[in-house]
């Protein structure tokens, strides 16, 4: 019983600390003079959320040069 218990322990430990990977979106958004405010998506499918943020994070980057912004979906 008490090895049954602990196979049990380990095996919830184990799947509550994996990570989901899922869908996510990053939306970014930045104003060209003269045209307007312009959207850009980057699908992200399949991925962790921490690996899906730091996708992000690089556009993020990118787009700030130009005043724009980004969000994670």
């Amino acid at each position: 019983m008490k090895k049954l218990l602990s196979i049990a322990a380990v095996t919830v430990a184990l799947v509550s600390l994996s990570s989901c990977k899922k869908d996510y979106t990053c939306s970014c958004t930045y104003t060209i003079e003269g045209i307007g405010e312009q959207t850009q998506t980057l699908a992200l499918p399949d991925v962790k959320k921490k690996d899906a943020e730091s996708a992000c994070d690089t556009w993020k980057a990118q787009y700030s040069t130009f005043g724009g912004t980004c969000e994670l979906k």
